[in-house]
């Protein structure tokens, strides 16, 4: 059976299908007093439950882990978790004293209401280590060769810094050829971003920029516009999560993005293909 957030209905419609198995039936309500319950219908001859949630905001967090216990109560034998995009993430250490590893707060309560978890691309791999329960990273970044123009011009697949090169090249390699490099990148801040373009050749070129996540749009945006002042032909973004916090699609889209294809770890306008071949492939 698959139980699926709000934030995820589509990609649980989608793994049901990939899958063959009954998308369960949930209520979502709130309370007068601002109190959320979430609410499974389970069939008696159910005896594994894929919840699947993206934690975009808090109240998905405590959403997903209503849907864990109300599986549980309804006497479902295992629970697995699929988080196609885990809010806090990214939040892996403490940079002060005094302050939380967010990461590994929610990872440890998520852990109480499941036998198994799934990860799509996290943005920290050792965010693993803080569940208390298996935990299998699954890589989506070659679904995002699908939506691309089948006839790139000489493309060529850019990460924006050379931690992210091997979802470029997976992506490359799912397209079916290209070349792949990377920018440096300086970060200042949450905000300010430095990018210093790296020393591939982009005139007259298709350029795909490929990313796990897309937050603010500083760094996508600023290496859009250094391809264009390079005279770049077509550039488009390519990222697994699109967060798009604040204005960060009016940032891609000022900077002159051709397009932008998304999975659906992250439910927008922009999503292009689905992450749930390969999470059915992991279940």
């Amino acid at each position: 059976m698959i139980v699926p957030g709000t934030a995820s209905q589509a990609l649980g419609a989608a793994l049901a299908a990939e899958t063959g198995h009954e998308l369960a039936a949930v209520d979502y309500e709130r309370f007068p007093d601002g109190e959320r319950m979430a609410s499974v219908t389970v069939g008696d001859d159910t005896d594994r439950a894929v919840v699947v949630a993206s934690t975009t905001t808090d109240a998905a967090h405590v959403e997903l882990l209503q849907l864990q216990d109300a599986v549980r109560e309804a006497g479902v034998d295992e629970v697995v978790t699929v988080l196609p995009y885990m809010g806090y993430g990214r939040q892996e250490r403490a940079f002060e004293a005094g302050q939380p590893v967010s990461a590994r707060a929610v990872a440890r309560a998520i852990s109480t209401g499941t036998d198994r978890v799934i990860l799509i691309d996290p943005h920290e791999a050792s965010v693993t280590d803080f569940f208390d329960v298996p935990c299998d990273v699954v890589g989506a970044a070659a679904r995002l060769a699908d939506p691309l123009p089948a006839d790139l011009t000489d493309p060529l697949f850019l990460s924006p810094d050379a931690g992210a090169i091997g979802l470029a090249e997976s992506v490359r390699d799912a397209y079916g050829g290209g070349a792949v490099d990377f920018f440096e990148k300086v970060r200042h801040s949450g905000t300010d971003v430095e990018i210093t373009p790296s020393d591939a050749a982009v005139e007259g070129r298709d350029v795909v920029v490929v990313d796990d996540i897309v937050a603010t749009g500083s760094t996508m945006s600023e290496s859009i516009g250094v391809l264009d002042a390079r005279a770049a032909a077509d550039v488009y973004v390519a990222c697994v999560h699109p967060l798009f916090a604040r204005n960060a699609r009016t940032k891609l889209e000022r900077a002159g993005v051709t397009a932008i294809y998304a999975t659906d770890t992250i439910e927008r306008d922009v999503t292009a293909t689905s992450v749930a071949p390969v999470v059915a492939d992991a279940l």
